[in-house]
């Protein structure tokens, strides 16, 4: 049984963690909501389980929540295709005046968001039982 993940997102060292095990988590364009009077982003993503380091592949539901995001940008997110899946690549943490910088979330296909954040505060939690996925992500290169 794969234990549920609970992370939190405290310095760049945290966020590589959390960047891997979301490595091809999918989701909707429709589960991503950015609160800006709480200055929260939340992603809600379907997260192939990595951890389980190919013994049984499946994935969970998971949620990810970034609190002190001061703006958010996209860029090839289409906003009007809230059904359009997106495929998550990678997290990663630009600094900038300390303890701020920019969170860049990185989708197959060239698209983006980058939050701008007074620092770096956020978690990973699993939020159900896994599922058997019909298969591991795998890479071409071009």
């Amino acid at each position: 049984m794969i234990k549920p993940l609970r992370l939190l997102i405290q310095d760049a060292e945290d966020l590589s963690v959390v960047s891997a095990a979301l490595q091809d988590a999918v989701g909707k364009i429709g589960d991503i909501e950015w609160r800006p009077a709480e200055r929260t982003l939340t992603l809600a993503l379907n997260r192939y389980c990595w951890e389980a380091g190919g013994r049984k592949k499946s994935r969970v539901r998971s949620g990810l929540q970034f609190g002190g995001v001061l703006s958010v940008k996209s860029r090839n997110l289409r906003r009007d295709a809230l059904e359009g899946v997106i495929s998550l690549l990678a997290v990663q943490f630009e600094p900038q005046t300390a303890p701020g910088g920019v969170i860049s979330l990185i989708f197959a296909g060239g698209g983006d968001l980058r939050l701008e954040v007074e620092c770096l505060d956020g978690a990973l939690s699993d939020l159900g039982e896994p599922w058997d996925a019909s298969g591991e992500p795998s890479h071409t290169l071009d």
